[in-house]
């Protein structure tokens, strides 16, 4: 019996240019495997896509099927949450955090009262008159632009930005044993009534100079941990689609998960998405650590 494997627009998106452009199979599986995809993984994917492109059928929606899951899919993921202590509390530099939730596939772990109520309203207060319309990394060309895929508005804080930030950046590399200098800069995100973001990994996809550059000055994203700064009244989870998991956001509470591995293995079952606000709103923070000291593009 074969198995089901998810994959998410900006993949698509980079499949489906490198393919129009007249790329061959051999280099798309290539760049692949160096980002850490599982070899059998990569060459399914593309291989479906050469496929429909070479019978004239539409490319491949957001899955296909392929036939040996315990070489494949089973390799792909699996990964054991290796950076966090065992216990059902854990010191988090200046803060002690309940744990709510374990799961090993996908790596993570929900926490408690990981930010105080406070602090939750003053990253809200701080983040609103700054707050614009999200972005992502385009996966052709590399360039941040307005997402189509998530209906949110958003802002970063620099690193250290200020007292508050700087104490929860340093809470959060002690809680999962990593230097403060390998985070990117703290984002914040508010979803209204019907905003969302569709299933997508955060490790950076390889395929373009910008995102290749970033891996090359910072290391490639290894975790992220996401903080909820509010209760929302309906919808708005972020949903694993793989382990069939939505975590409910909790005002204070904290969910993280990791993704790359110490052989550069990237989890496909880190696959991720900001369900729908169905009432109220959704605040929420974001932390993306490197496997190195991040450093931005001059």
């Amino acid at each position: 019996m074969g198995a089901i494997v998810h994959f998410p627009p900006d993949l698509k998106d980079w499949l489906t240019h490198n393919i129009r452009r007249g790329a061959t199979a051999a280099p798309l599986i290539d760049a692949m495997k160096q980002q850490g995809f599982n070899p059998g993984i990569a060459t399914a994917l593309v291989n479906a896509f050469v496929s429909a492109a070479q019978g004239g059928k539409p490319f491949p929606a957001d899955s296909i099927e392929i036939e040996d899951p315990v070489s494949n899919a089973n390799e792909y993921g699996g990964f054991n949450a290796k950076k966090l202590a065992s216990g059902n509390l854990l010191q988090a530099g200046d803060r002690t955090v309940k744990v709510a939730m374990r799961v090993a596939s996908p790596a993570l772990i929900v926490l408690d009262d990981f930010l105080s109520m406070q602090e939750c309203d003053q990253l809200v207060e701080m983040a609103k008159p700054r707050l614009m319309p999200s972005t992502i990394t385009d996966p052709v060309s590399g360039k941040t632009v307005v997402s189509e895929n998530r209906s949110s508005n958003g802002m970063f804080f620099r690193p250290g930005e200020n007292a508050l930030i700087e104490r929860i950046e340093h809470r959060i590399a002690d809680l999962i044993v990593m230097p403060v200098e390998n985070g990117e800069g703290l984002q914040i995100l508010n979803y209204k009534p019907g905003a969302e973001s569709t299933p997508h990994f955060d490790f950076l996809m390889p395929g373009n100079a910008e995102n290749n550059a970033s891996i090359a000055r910072s290391g490639q994203r290894v975790s992220t941990m996401v903080m909820y700064l509010n209760d929302v009244d309906d919808g708005g989870g972020t949903f694993f689609p793989e382990a069939g998991l939505t975590v409910v956001p909790k005002k204070g509470s904290a969910l993280y998960f990791e993704y790359c591995n110490e052989m550069n293995q990237l989890d496909g079952k880190s696959l991720h998405a900001g369900g729908r606000v169905l009432q109220g709103e959704k605040w929420a923070a974001t932390k993306w650590m490197r496997q190195k000291v991040y450093v931005p593009a001059a």
